[in-house]
């Protein structure tokens, strides 16, 4: 598993790309439901979501722009985690 680290806290690599791989190309910048769905499956993999995906998680919702039914999903979501 590789890692990054950012203002001093590390994150999943590969959840980043993949909110990063969401938002550039074509499209409208933004995360989308299944764009969302697709970083939660990433995060659940293995053996549930550990600390550092979570932290990565959270990370992309503030960092990212989500559209609105995506933010709404992927809150709720997160809150089950």
């Amino acid at each position: 598993m590789a890692y990054v680290t950012i203002d001093g806290n590390k994150y999943e690599k590969e959840l980043l790309e993949l909110a990063k791989a969401h938002t550039t190309g074509r499209g409208e910048g933004k995360i989308s439901k299944d764009e969302a769905a697709d970083l939660l499956k990433s995060a659940s993999d293995g053996q549930g979501v550990t600390e550092t995906e979570m932290a990565t998680l959270k990370y992309i919702r503030e960092t990212f722009e989500f559209t609105d039914a995506a933010a709404s999903y992927f809150d709720d979501e997160v809150a089950k985690l």
